[in-house]
């Protein structure tokens, strides 16, 4: 296996400890013959995950607004893309398509999709974030079966150890909850329009 090299493309970070790590979990998808639902384009820590699974010869798909299509914003495409009509349906497609998420360090694209996913704790990046979970686990806004539901590792080969050996725990409100999207008739939201 050809291990690929890491580039300071845009939106890769300052340290090359990240570009590093998102080259050996693309690494380790290959090893461990696992396939790779991500956001498409070839820019940034995804682009270097997806480049090092493509050249390994793991399926690689990008899922990708239509908006989002120009390679002047997401770089060439690595693998199958699809395309969809907003960033709601590409995380329905991507949790469609996928078994798990893995996070690496990033902007405010990460954070808003940081849910139910593995942590790529590279450097200890998101050290302060899983402070705050704790703190609200403490102060009772989290409960402390949900806090388990992010998982996080420094390495892939440990990260992937941990999802591998991960089983959520249901509490209460979460057993109660539906996370596929229905069809549902009109209603009258707080704001008074119906949708």
């Amino acid at each position: 296996m050809e291990e690929t090299k890491p580039s300071n493309s845009r939106g890769s970070g300052k340290k090359l400890s990240y570009q590093e790590a998102a080259v050996e979990l693309g690494n380790e998808l290959v090893e461990r013959r696992i396939d790779l639902v991500y956001g498409g384009g070839s820019v940034g820590l995804m682009g270097l995950v997806s480049q090092a699974a493509h050249d390994g010869g793991r399926h690689v798909l990008g899922v990708i607004p239509k908006s989002l299509v120009l390679k002047e914003i997401t770089g060439e495409t690595v693998g199958e893309i699809k395309t969809v009509s907003n960033m709601h349906q590409r995380k329905a497609e991507m949790a469609k398509q996928a078994d798990a998420f893995i996070a690496l360090p990033g902007g405010y694209g990460t954070l808003e999709e940081l849910l139910e996913v593995g942590l790529l704790n590279v450097d200890g990046y998101y050290n302060c974030l899983l402070s705050f979970i704790d703190k609200a686990v403490d102060e009772g806004f989290i409960s402390p079966t949900s806090r388990g539901i992010i998982v996080s590792a420094p390495t892939a080969k440990e990260l992937f150890r941990k999802l591998e050996e991960y089983v959520p725990e249901i509490d209460e409100l979460s057993s109660k909850l539906i996370w596929e999207e229905v069809e549902r008739p009109n209603y009258v939201s707080e704001s008074g329009v119906t949708t």
